[in-house]
């Protein structure tokens, strides 16, 4: 199954190996798949928090699939997102054809409208363990 994982969730993957994130990750049957954008978003991030960069590289090239992201036009994803520097998850996550979004800042998206229009579920990492476990 294919599920497009915003940087949040890899950070706090890389933070505690107890939480959904991690257990998310660590999922047989998911492909998590991460976008360059994500990546690029992902290593400052980590180089802010003191995260090992090694720790990030391993957990991508192990368990992530990495997609290409050029985005020439922001404004066709403006309307899925509340938060303006999000839209590239989104989009990432369409050009993936990702089943799901999943993500902690569910807050800066419009889950009814991506859902609606781009057929994609949105959850946080631990609703979407529920959902597998469900199924």
């Amino acid at each position: 199954m294919r599920v497009f994982i915003d940087s949040d969730v890899i950070i706090s993957s890389l933070l505690s190996s107890k939480g959904a994130a991690f257990k998310l990750l660590h999922e047989k049957d998911i492909i998590p798949i991460v976008s360059t954008a994500s990546l690029k978003e992902l290593r400052v991030v980590c180089k802010r928090l003191h995260i090992a960069n090694d720790a990030l590289e391993t957990l991508i090239q192990k368990k992530c699939t990495v997609i290409s992201l050029q985005i020439k036009t922001q404004g066709k994803y403006n309307k899925y997102v509340l938060d303006p520097n999000d839209f590239h998850v989104v989009a990432g996550a369409t050009s993936a054809k990702a089943l799901f979004l999943i993500s902690y800042n569910l807050k800066h998206f419009r889950v009814e409208n991506i859902k609606n229009d781009l057929k994609i579920l949105c959850m946080t990492p631990a609703l979407f363990l529920q959902y597998l476990r469900s199924n």
